[in-house]
């Protein structure tokens, strides 16, 4: 293959709070791959919350490109695993083409759904979202479910699961247009916005007998509150914590209702999806299956060109997004 052009995403300078487009660059880069090597063209990447500690702890390097997850077309190949015009899921996006030995692609095979999915519902965030709350949450059958961000990506997987498991769920999100995708499209019992009401008040009306899980993605006054509201044995897997991502250290919110975990014997962990690995055919089984029978929905923001890119990852910091957020980089 002859000399390619790609442009990508390079961090410049390190945010203090909220990242601004100042941070990055667009970098174009001439790339001469080897006959042997594995070539992608990008076609989406994923725009995620966890990406923004990495800006300032030092793990995403200055004046360098960053990573984030993709999914891409093969198109130059000499490895039978990865034949041309397959289709691969990597951590080299934020650009538009990925040299590889093939040591970090993951083959995917479409089964009539749109490839936006396996970075989503049927990817890492779909199963961050199984795995937190069916194995560290280990939800069961009609418990009380609270989901914080729940109009996310994750959220809103986690919700669904929830209600096919029989459970009542309630969900905090950030807009009235949030409040309402997760009443009207998703089917939870019970929304709020946290930014015009109580967390804790609002807790009391949509799970009065309390909650057995609490699926945390945010932290900070969410956790004070849901603490307060464990039920006995109650479990609080630990997906993330946004409210913090902004702040120095990723610092959250002092939390005052720990206390409650002691004598209600409530579990609090974190994980992360490579956790989750041993059960990935019986997630894409049971995901697919419920996407079939119209119980899993999912909602996709996706914002066009290379370019776009820190403005994608600036939006979903301010909950831009509803579902997943991604950038989509060249025709599938």
């Amino acid at each position: 293959m002859s000399n390619l052009t790609s442009r990508e995403i390079h961090l410049v300078a390190r945010p203090d709070g909220l990242p601004a487009a100042a941070d990055f660059k667009l970098v174009e880069q001439q790339l001469a791959p080897a006959k042997d090597d594995i070539v992608v063209r990008n076609l989406y990447m994923s725009v995620d919350p966890a990406m923004r500690p990495a800006l300032s702890n030092g793990q995403m390097k200055l004046d360098a490109v960053m990573t984030g997850g993709a999914v891409g077309v093969v198109t130059q190949s000499a490895n039978t695993d990865y034949a041309e015009g397959s289709y691969v899921i990597h951590r080299s996006g934020f650009r538009e083409y990925h040299i590889s030995d093939g040591s970090d692609l993951r083959l995917i095979e479409p089964r009539g759904e749109p490839l936006t999915t396996h970075l989503h519902v049927l990817g890492g965030t779909g199963l961050t979202a199984y795995g937190g709350l069916l194995v560290t949450g280990a939800l069961q059958e009609g418990e009380n479910l609270f989901v914080s961000a729940a109009a996310g990506a994750v959220g809103s997987v986690v919700c669904q699961i929830g209600k096919i498991k029989n459970c009542r769920v309630a969900g905090s999100c950030g807009s009235q247009e949030k409040v309402d995708h997760l009443l009207n499209d998703l089917g939870i019992d019970y929304a709020f916005n946290y930014k015009t009401q109580s967390i804790a008040k609002e807790l009391h009306i949509g799970l009065p007998d309390g909650i057995d899980v609490y699926f945390e993605n945010v932290g900070g006054a969410h956790l004070d509150a849901a603490c307060g509201q464990m039920r006995p044995l109650g479990r609080i897997p630990v997906c993330g914590m946004i409210s913090a991502y902004n702040n120095k250290g990723a610092r959250s919110e002092g939390v005052t209702t720990l206390s409650n975990m002691i004598y209600n014997r409530v579990t609090m962990r974190g994980f992360v999806v490579y956790e989750f690995e041993n059960i990935r055919e019986q997630f894409l089984y049971d995901m697919r299956t419920w996407m079939a029978e119209g119980r899993m929905k999912y909602s996709e923001t996706i914002k066009s060109g290379i370019e776009a890119a820190p403005e994608a990852l600036i939006g979903l910091l301010q909950g831009e997004n509803t579902g997943k957020m991604l950038v989509q980089l060249a025709d599938a």
